[in-house]
């Protein structure tokens, strides 16, 4: 194989796509796509890609749908299949958002719980990778991992775990 396959969208699972897209859109300022409206919602943060100098680079940031648990499209059946429910409280795939440096953690968390999501940590520090992370949960189920980078030299509060 001379190139490799390449990871191109990942999806939310929700049993409302248009109310989660709207939580996405105002908690993260993404542009909301339905396409078609409540079916599948793609959501497009705008942008490209960082270079190391900190220019935009010619690649879009990611885009991430939401799709509705009741019938997950796309599919051979045009009715769906099982199951027909959001994930539960198991351990399932997480998105990691890199939080941009003119916006703030604690902006987006309080946005977050202010829109029903749960909050289920605050304040690490993740060495092997360099960096300062939070998480939660929102209303439908799907874990997100903020992410900020530590830097060459990372000053880690010392309230925060670390790892």
């Amino acid at each position: 194989m001379s190139y490799p396959n390449t990871l191109i969208f990942v999806d939310l699972t929700s049993d409302d796509p248009a109310a989660c897209a709207a939580f996405y859109a105002d908690v993260f300022g993404w542009e909301n796509d339905p396409r078609p409206y409540g079916v599948f919602h793609r959501m497009v943060p705008g942008g490209n890609a960082l270079n190391p100098d900190g220019s935009e680079s010619q690649i879009g940031n990611f885009h991430i749908g939401i799709h509705n648990a009741a019938n997950t499209r796309p599919h051979p059946d045009a009715d769906g299949v099982e199951p027909r429910f959001v994930a539960g409280m198991g351990r399932k795939p997480r998105l990691w958002i890199l939080v941009s440096a003119d916006d703030s953690v604690g902006r987006i968390l309080a946005d977050a719980e202010k829109r029903g999501a749960e909050i289920l940590w605050r304040d690490h520090y993740w060495k092997e990778f360099n960096g300062l992370n939070h998480a939660f949960r929102d209303p439908w189920g799907n874990e997100i991992v903020l992410w900020r980078k530590g830097g060459e030299n990372p000053e880690i509060p010392d309230h925060y775990t670390r790892e």
